[in-house]
């Protein structure tokens, strides 16, 4: 039994050293490609030299990439872990703290503070994690593993082209092992594309202004759609035998309020729905015996931010919580 663990033991570690030196003799050389890729964009030789003098190969951005979590999750056990108590808490309070900013903020992306405080506090624990990784390093890595190489080297430029424009120095340029920036971890291309400069200083800096920050999470949510005279979405019940077919995020989907009172969808608690012309889909995210909400258009905006239903509930669930105080 003890020489069959060996061979185990043995034969992994075969398997993992040869590709770690693989690895790492092939990336110096895809490297210099990117390299030369990134002049002919129009970055400077010279630049372009400065931010690639060290970067690295990091096995550990590939290992997360290849080793992301694969257990079922239910709604209930996400929600248990994205929207603790301790962290309504926290975000009552930094909510009141950078009340003054947030109004201006609220005011002029129409988009509600309680919303934005979510997003921060989901993205990065309140800008208390953003990454530790070279950003450069990452993307360079990550394009280098092949899986999604056409996207990463998307990133990789617009990361440069970040650096070129002085939003931060090359020092604190640090991320997710994906690219992920900040306290709003925007990955560089939506960077380039939502950032806000909101105390115009001349940087757009999402990782120690929380200004920026902030008005850069509104920016994303106004420009992909936001309605701040809604809101999310509710929890509801649904009648036996109800039809759930019917459900999912496809705009066919899409019922008035009043056409799904009619169908027997009734308020979490009960009660008929509100009388109010809103449009919604009915979501089910796992299935009809877990929890069932409506959504509502600005919903499809978070959606926009991540694709997962989990994470756009949670972001509602957080908002709703943070609205009632407790």
């Amino acid at each position: 039994m003890k020489a069959l663990f060996c061979l185990v033991v043995l034969t992994l570690l075969a398997l993992k050293q040869p590709l770690l030196a693989a690895d790492k003799e092939g990336f110096n050389d895809y490297v210099m490609v990117l390299k030369q890729e990134a002049i002919t964009q129009g970055f400077s030789a010279e630049f372009v030299e400065q931010q690639f003098v060290d970067v690295q190969f990091h096995q550990k951005a590939v290992v997360a990439d290849k080793n992301q979590p694969e257990t079922k999750l239910t709604l209930d056990k996400y929600l248990a872990t994205r929207v603790p108590d301790w962290k309504v808490q926290k975000a009552l309070g930094l909510l009141n703290e950078h009340r003054d900013v947030l109004t201006k903020v609220e005011q002029q992306y129409g988009v509600q503070a309680r919303f934005i405080v979510a997003l921060w506090a989901n993205e990065s624990n309140f800008g208390t994690y953003m990454g530790k990784y070279p950003v450069i390093s990452s993307l360079a890595t990550m394009a280098y593993e092949g899986r999604r190489e056409a996207f990463f080297k998307k990133q990789l430029f617009a990361a440069l082209t970040i650096l070129q424009e002085g939003h931060i120095s090359k020092e604190q340029f640090l991320g997710s092992w994906a690219g992920a920036m900040g306290q709003s971890q925007f990955i560089p291309s939506t960077f380039l594309a939502y950032a806000v400069d909101f105390d115009q200083d001349g940087k757009k800096d999402i990782w120690g202004n929380t200004s920026d920050v902030f008005a850069s999470i509104a920016n994303f949510l106004k420009s992909e759609g936001w309605d701040k005279k809604e809101t999310w979405g509710r929890q509801v019940v649904l009648p036996d035998g109800f039809d759930m077919s019917l459900a999912g995020l496809d705009k066919i989907n899409k019922r008035t309020l009043a056409q799904w009172q009619v169908l027997g969808v009734r308020r979490y608690s009960g009660e008929d729905l509100p009388s109010v012309d809103v449009s919604a889909v009915l979501i089910a995210p796992d299935g009809a015996d877990g929890r069932i909400y409506l959504a509502y258009n600005n919903f499809d905006t978070l959606m926009k931010w991540n694709r997962s239903s989990y994470f756009g509930v949670a972001i509602g669930y957080l908002s709703d919580r943070i609205k009632k105080g407790s």
